[in-house]
């Protein structure tokens, strides 16, 4: 009984996981192509960001 707990739990986790790093890269997109429109919209020469 104890290892089928242990898979189930295993298998929650990685789960959530996999859900959890799916979202990131959906942000990790979102953030490139905000950039991305920023660039073209200011020009190559003056960017919109001040690092």
């Amino acid at each position: 009984m104890g290892l089928i707990l242990g898979v189930l739990l295993l298998v929650l986790i990685l789960g959530g996981l996999g859900f959890a790093i799916h979202v990131l890269w959906i942000i990790a997109v979102i953030a490139f192509l905000v950039w991305l429109i920023g660039f073209f919209v200011s020009g190559a020469e003056r960017r919109w960001y001040h690092w």
